[in-house]
């Protein structure tokens, strides 16, 4: 019986040639593995692998919400291109849009390439669910989730994911609990709760 939280979480990978079978998609594995090496919650996942079509997108995620999801990351869809839909989708759904977070992953991914800049990621909240967007490559899913740390495993770069735990307490979701050599997570400390017996 585990003494924490379960948590359902809904992991979107957008593309249309790996929705139509032109390629294998690595996004949705990406995201399952990281977040099960990351959170000590009992963890239920809602995946799905759709087209970069914006209605589609759109709809998937309003669906996730309703489902209960209190968290959902979706990969894919937020460059430049044409069919680059992603952030508008999920800018359509939203009830508040949270910048910093895209901010963040910005910077995180300058560190290793200056084409960071063509990113758009976006985080929104949704009801009671916190929406991000995340880049396309699951290397670059574990960097901007858990942050660049120096030799000794010190943060030199935080990761968003490092604020996703307390957005969900405020915003009313589950307790995160994070394993702390993945990615620690920051509570203010009267947001911390006791270890439960």
């Amino acid at each position: 019986m585990s003494t924490h939280d379960p948590v359902k979480i809904g992991i979107v990978s957008i593309s249309d040639r790996a929705s139509s079978g032109v390629y294998q998609d690595k996004g949705l594995p990406a995201l399952q593995d990281w977040l099960t090496r990351a959170l000590k919650n009992p963890l239920s996942f809602e995946a799905r692998l759709i087209p970069d079509e914006q209605a589609v997108i759109s709809q998937t995620l309003i669906e996730l919400v309703d489902a209960g999801c209190a968290l959902v990351l979706t990969t894919g869809g937020t460059g430049p291109a044409q069919r680059d839909v992603t952030p508008e989708a999920t800018l359509a759904v939203a009830h508040k849009e949270l910048p910093g977070f895209g901010e963040q992953m910005r910077q995180i991914s300058l560190r290793f390439v200056p084409t960071a800049i063509l990113s758009r990621q976006v985080a929104v909240i949704r009801e009671q669910t916190l929406i991000i967007n995340l880049p396309g490559q699951p290397k670059s899913i574990a960097e901007t989730l858990e942050g660049l740390k120096d030799a000794e495993g010190q943060p030199v770069v935080h990761g968003i994911f490092a604020a996703v735990p307390y957005c969900i307490d405020l915003i009313g979701g589950p307790y995160l609990e994070t394993h702390d050599e993945v990615c620690k997570a920051f509570r203010p400390k009267n947001a911390v709760r006791a270890p439960r017996a």
